[in-house]
């Protein structure tokens, strides 16, 4: 059988998150997801039905000594991600993992070796640059629409939206941090892909939690985290870009996303509807002296997701999106946020 045609055996680690990942393998005619591991046995059981997926293990280490594959997603909570990762790159694996990359970017780089060393690829699911609105946005950056990006803003605010109340995402050392690190990953990942990923000189950040936390307190629930935090980023180019995420703020909508960028030539906005997860796209520019707004349509067919791209890739040998070195930036970038609002101050990066 050739490369372009073999199947590829995936495994997945975490069935809360990783759900959307079967799914997403299951798009492409050449993966089969032939494991599945997790120590919830009722959603093992569960999830393993609903997809048909008959080999299941109460543990990742029992699958990857196991089972013969090619492909793990690692879905779990933050913490486990270097760990597992690690792991599956030991039994000869690819890795799709989970964003955050890491708890942080020491193990984002130890990840990121282990991978080069293994001679095999490590891809981050920065799921919100798979969208058809911001694969169209991608489409014109790369063809030159809007010149140079010298100042973004890029968002993602719910009123109040704390997923999983009392669970791992709130605690600090299950999650790394709060909406920062769980929301503002993606738009950050979105805006820096969009500008071209330039390299990370210097940020300034805080972080606040008077809504989630007081909330948690009359209900008994663990909060250790924050609930909005915002920042400031500058680049070597020069350019800089504004960051904020919140599961708690006073705002009109349920859900806000957006990410907003302005160049030389034009200037981009990716945003959702409605307060949903369906996304927008325009284009702001001039012509002949006259504003210009553009509103790109995309394809009606929905676009590949994260992890059909990621398979064509590895059966086609050809590079794939969304890799570690990217991740690792990330990373960095929100490793240096942190530090930022818990000192006051600046803080440099690299």
């Amino acid at each position: 059988m050739s490369e372009a045609t073999k199947k590829l055996r995936v495994g997945v680690i975490g069935l809360g998150m990783g759900r959307a990942h079967i799914k997403g393998w299951q798009e492409h005619p050449h993966v089969e997801v032939v494991a599945l591991a997790d120590p919830d046995s009722a959603r093992l059981t569960t999830v393993g039905e609903e997809f048909s997926v008959a080999c299941r293990y109460a543990s990742a280490e029992e699958m990857l000594a196991t089972e013969r594959l090619d492909v793990v997603s690692v879905c779990t909570p933050n913490k486990f991600h270097k760990g597992l990762t690690l792991a599956a790159l030991a039994a000869g694996c690819h890795v799709l993992c989970e964003k955050p990359m890491a708890m942080n970017a020491l193990e984002g780089r130890e990840m990121l070796e282990a991978a080069k060393d293994a001679g095999k690829r490590l891809m981050i699911n920065f799921s919100y640059r798979f969208s058809a609105a911001s694969r169209a946005l991608k489409t014109q950056v790369d063809a030159g629409l809007f010149g140079d990006f010298y100042f973004g803003r890029s968002v993602w605010h719910r009123r109040r939206g704390m997923p999983g109340f009392g669970g791992w995402f709130g605690t600090q050392a299950l999650a790394g941090g709060g909406p920062l690190i769980d929301l503002g990953v993606h738009r950050l990942d979105l805006a820096l892909w969009l500008m071209g990923y330039p390299k990370p000189t210097w940020v300034m950040g805080s972080t606040y939690n008077p809504i989630a936390s007081d909330l948690a307190q009359k209900a008994g629930k663990t909060f250790d985290v924050e609930d909005l935090a915002a920042g400031f980023i500058r680049f070597e180019n020069g350019a800089t870009l504004a960051l904020e995420a919140s599961w708690a703020a006073n705002i009109q909508e349920a859900e806000l996303m957006e990410t907003r960028l302005l160049g030389t030539k034009a200037g981009l906005l990716q945003k959702n509807l409605h307060a949903g997860y369906t996304f927008d796209a325009h284009v702001f520019t001039e012509v002949n002296g006259a504003p210009v707004d553009i509103h790109l349509c995309p394809p009606t067919a929905p676009a590949p997701s994260a992890m059909f791209d990621y398979a064509e890739a590895i059966l086609t040998d050809t590079p794939h999106p969304a890799g570690g070195d990217e991740g690792l930036v990330v990373m960095q970038i929100l490793d240096a946020l942190y530090e930022s609002a818990r000192t006051g101050a600046p803080v440099r990066i690299g």
